[in-house]
Order: C-alpha cells, then structure tokens, then sequence
C-alpha cells in the first residue's frame, strides 16, 4: 500500500527540485525526507529517483506516480472539503495570503464582509510574494492565496492547485512630471524595481526586453509607495500596476502601457467546495 504522507512529499520533490528544499518547505531534515522516499521506493517496488552526486531526478516510475499522486491528493482534498460543507456554520482558521499591493484596497474590505458575514470564522492575513504562493498553499500553511500573472510573462501552471479569475489590472509607467516620455525612450533611463525573483521585478524586465532593451536597475524595493517616492526624486523610472497606484505623488506621471496584471484566488485542487474557500471567493468578489 503506497502512503499518502510520502506521495506528498514525491510531489514536493517533482516540484521542488531537491531534497533539501523539501526538507526546507516542510520542516523535516534532508535524512528524514530521504528516509521516506527509500520507505516510498520499496512500497512501489522500484527506483522512484535517480541520485547523480549530490542531485536527484525522478524516474520514468517517479513521474508516473507524481502523476497518480496529484488525482489522489485532490480526492482527498474533495473529500475533506465535502466534509466540512456538511456543517451549518462557517467557522474555524481561514489562512489567506495576499500581495501587498492586493492589501489595502481587496483583502481589507474582504476582511470586513467576512467578519460580518461568519462571525465565528477566524481570519489570519499573510503577505507574500506571489512566486511563493504554490508552495504555501502545497505545504498547507495557506488555505487561500492571490495569485498574480502578468500578460507579458509566461503563465506558471500548477497541476497540484485550482485558480478562479478575480479582476484584471493595467499597468503603467511611472515617471517624473517634466520628464513624461514613453516606454522606448527609456532606454538609457535609471530604472526602480522589485526584489530579484519576484514577479514584478520580472514583469518590469520583460517589458522593457519587449520595448528593445535591458533595463539598467538602480534602485529595488517591493513597496511601491517607496517606488513612486524615487520616481519623483528622479531617482529612475519605474512599472507600476493599477493597485499600487494609490497617492501617486504630484510630481509623478503614469503612462499606460500595453500590460496587464491579472490577479486570480487560488486554492489546493478539488478544496472548491470547501466552506473555507467558498467564504474568501465571496468576500473577495463583492467589490
């Protein structure tokens, strides 16, 4: 009989890359993770992993199961969540995790519905970065998380998560009042970004690729309050979403550009159905 516990941690491992970052992601040492996929390996009757020094890689039976074990994870997702819609009353811990640019003008509001809506439901809002969303919502620390895509990046698909649209966003290009030019004549700007990694640091590199050259980065922050403040210090220019477009300083324009920022709810597949999830999607859609 193969374990759930450990087709979990052969998913992580698929999606992860190694077992140290597993191990990382879900608080066990590297010997205890490895220790249950030798369990796994035996359980299934053959090599699950191929080990090359210090790195792994699944088998062609490794990805076979990866493959049967995200149908099962997400049977028992559903079976949980239709457990759980048996109750008369929504209650218990829902765990959102939201972008900061997302906080103010979504998730508070949302925050205040709830609250009126299911008293005896506890909320704990988390900010996070977007790229790290998958992993949270994987590993169970999060129930419910927004996701953001960028239309001029490639979309990042999760076998192992379902999404729902919530709103889309324009983007735009911020710069000082008296020097207002468009996005091709930034070229030899000095330029404000995210965080190497994020996905608004990546969003902000592939539109200026898209415009023909390489943004020159003097200055990252992810607090796009900060970014407008160095914009209009003509510290650089900087690509901005709609969300994050709140106070823009008087000596700041923002010129449309052809991006948008898409922004969806994203939950463990087949957790639809579960109260939880069903209390954050209507929250978060009654804008």
């Amino acid at each position: 009989m193969l374990d759930v516990h450990r087709l979990r941690l052969l998913r992580e491992l698929s999606q992860r890359g190694t077992i140290a970052a597993v191990a990382q992601a879900l608080d066990y040492t590297p010997s205890a993770v490895s220790q249950q996929l030798a369990t796994l390996e035996r359980e299934a009757g053959r090599p699950l992993l191929e080990r090359t020094g210090r790195s792994v890689r699944l088998t062609e039976a490794g990805r076979i199961l990866v493959g049967h074990a995200d149908a099962v994870l997400e049977r028992l997702e559903t079976a949980r969540a239709e457990l759980d819609a048996l109750g008369t009353e929504v209650s218990g811990e829902l765990r959102i995790g939201a972008f900061g640019s997302a906080m103010r003008t979504v998730v508070t509001p949302a925050l205040v519905r709830l609250s009126a809506a299911h008293p005896r439901l506890r909320v704990r809002v988390t900010e996070i970065d977007p790229a790290t969303a998958p992993e949270e919502l994987r590993s169970r620390r999060l129930d419910v998380a927004l996701l953001q895509r960028y239309d001029c990046l490639p979309a990042r698909d999760d076998p192992s998560l379902g999404t729902e649209p919530l709103f889309d966003e324009a983007v735009y290009l911020a710069t000082r009042r008296d020097r207002r030019r468009a996005l091709r004549d930034c070229r030899d700007e000095r330029w404000v970004s995210g965080t190497v990694g994020t996905m608004c640091d990546d969003a902000t590199v592939r539109t200026c690729e898209n415009a023909g050259f390489t943004p020159t980065i003097r200055h990252r922050t992810d607090d796009f309050a900060a970014v407008l403040a160095l914009v209009e210090a003509g510290q650089g220019v900087a690509v901005v979403p709609e969300l994050a477009a709140v106070g823009v300083p008087d000596h700041v324009a923002l010129t449309p550009l052809e991006v948008v920022r898409h922004t969806s709810l994203a939950y463990r597949r087949g957790a639809d159905r579960d109260p939880l999830v069903g209390a954050a999607r209507d929250a978060l859609t009654s804008r």
